[in-house]
C-alpha cells in the first residue's frame, strides 16, 4: 500500500478516530495541498485500490475521467474537488446521485488564463515568430515586408464569446491595451454597451475573437467553417476555453487560404493533443493547456480545491460547486 503523506502545519481539526483520507486523481504535488489540508487529514498522491475504496475526498485534475465506474470504486467518497472549473470529464449527475458534491475553483486561475489570452493575441498580432526568425537568420533587410510588420491591439476590436469570470477579465485587460470590447453570452448577457446578441454579428465586428463558453452539445464546434467565414479577413482566433469549441480542420483551412490571420490555442480535443497539420503553420501559437497553471495560478487553484474538500468534510458549504450547468441551447446560438 502506498504510504500516506501527513499534512504539515495547523489545519482544520476534524475530530475522528481515523484521519480522513484525501487522494489525488491525476498529478497533484503534495506540497501544493498538505499545508492547507492540515495535520488531521491524510493525503495520498498515488492511490491504489485500497485508497480509492477508503478515500473521503479527492482532488481531481482536468485530464482525469470521473465516471460511474470510478465512482463505484470509491464507496466512501464524500467530495470531489476539481482544480479548475471544467467538469466535462466528471459525471456530475452520477456524483450528485451519490450525494457527492463536485467542488470547483472558479476564481483561482481566472487572471492567469486571461493574461494568456492576451499573450497569444500579442504574439500573433505582433508577429513575434516571423520577426524572431528575421533576427536569428540575419534577414534584417526584410523587416519592412508586409508579412512581418507588427499589427496593433490599440484601436482593434476584441470579441469575447462567453462573458464569465475569464471573459470579463479578458475585457478588462483588453481595454487597458486600448481595445474596443464586444461580448456575446446567451446565458449571462453582458452589459448593453458591449453586448452583441448574435455571435455572427460579434465575430463580423472583431479583429480578435476569443472563446470562453462551456463545452456542451450545442457549443461543440461553435467555431466551425460557417462562423469562421463570418470573421473579418485577417482576424485572430484564440481558444483558451475548451478544445471542442473549435473545429480545428475549419480553422486550418481558413489559415491556409488567408482568411484567418492567426490562431492561438491553449486547449485541444482530445488532450493530450494529437498532432494536427495546423500545428506546423507559422501563424499559429500553441500552449499545452498551461495558461491557467502559472506559478501563482497553480498555487491558488490547488489551495482552493483543498479548502473545498475541508469545507465539505467539516460540514460546511464550499465556496463553489458544479451543477448541471445552464448551457446555451440551439436557439440561443444562431
Amino acid at each position: 500500500m502506498p504510504a500516506e503523506h501527513t499534512a504539515a502545519g495547523g489545519g482544520t481539526s476534524l475530530a475522528q478516530a481515523e484521519r480522513p483520507l484525501v487522494i489525488a486523481l491525476g498529478e497533484v504535488a503534495p506540497a501544493l495541498v498538505v499545508d492547507v489540508l492540515g495535520d488531521h487529514i491524510a493525503f495520498e498522491p498515488h492511490p491504489g485500490p485500497a485508497e480509492l475504496a477508503r478515500a473521503a475526498g479527492a482532488i481531481v485534475r482536468a485530464d482525469v475521467d470521473v465516471d460511474r465506474a470510478l465512482l463505484d470504486r470509491m464507496p466512501a467518497m464524500k467530495v470531489l474537488a476539481r482544480t479548475g472549473v471544467g467538469v466535462d470529464r466528471v459525471d456530475v449527475a452520477a456524483a450528485a446521485a451519490r450525494d457527492i458534491p463536485v467542488v470547483i475553483t472558479p476564481g483561482s486561475g481566472t487572471r492567469a488564463v486571461a493574461e494568456g489570452v492576451l499573450a497569444h493575441a500579442l504574439h500573433l498580432i505582433k508577429r513575434l515568430t516571423a520577426n524572431t526568425a528575421l533576427v536569428r537568420e540575419g534577414r534584417w533587410s526584410e523587416r519592412a515586408d508586409a508579412a512581418v510588420v507588427p499589427g496593433d491591439l490599440d484601436g482593434a476590436t476584441i470579441g469575447i464569446v462567453g462573458y464569465g469570470r475569464i471573459g470579463r477579465r479578458v475585457g478588462e485587460l483588453a481595454e487597458a491595451f486600448g481595445m474596443r470590447v464586444l461580448a456575446f453570452d446567451p446565458v449571462s448577457p453582458p452589459p448593453a454597451p458591449l453586448r452583441r446578441d448574435d455571435v455572427t454579428e460579434l465575430v463580423a465586428e472583431s479583429d480578435v475573437v476569443t472563446l470562453h463558453v462551456p463545452l456542451g452539445p450545442h457549443t461543440r464546434h461553435l467555431a466551425d467553417a460557417g462562423l469562421i467565414s463570418r470573421m473579418r479577413p485577417g482576424s485572430i482566433l484564440i481558444n483558451c476555453g475548451r478544445g471542442g469549441l473549435l473545429d480545428l480542420d475549419a480553422g486550418h483551412a481558413a489559415l491556409r487560404r488567408g482568411h484567418l490571420g492567426g490562431l492561438g490555442l491553449d486547449t485541444f480535443d482530445p488532450e493530450p493533443a494529437v498532432h494536427h497539420p495546423v500545428f506546423d503553420e507559422p501563424n499559429v501559437s500553441l500552449t499545452p493547456h498551461t495558461l491557467g497553471l502559472s506559478r501563482r495560478g497553480t498555487a491558488l487553484t490547488f489551495a482552493d480545491a483543498a479548502r473545498g474538500v475541508i469545507d465539505v468534510l467539516a460540514g460546511r458549504a464550499p465556496a463553489a460547486t458544479a451543477t448541471p450547468a445552464p448551457e446555451p441551447t440551439e436557439e440561443m446560438i444562431p
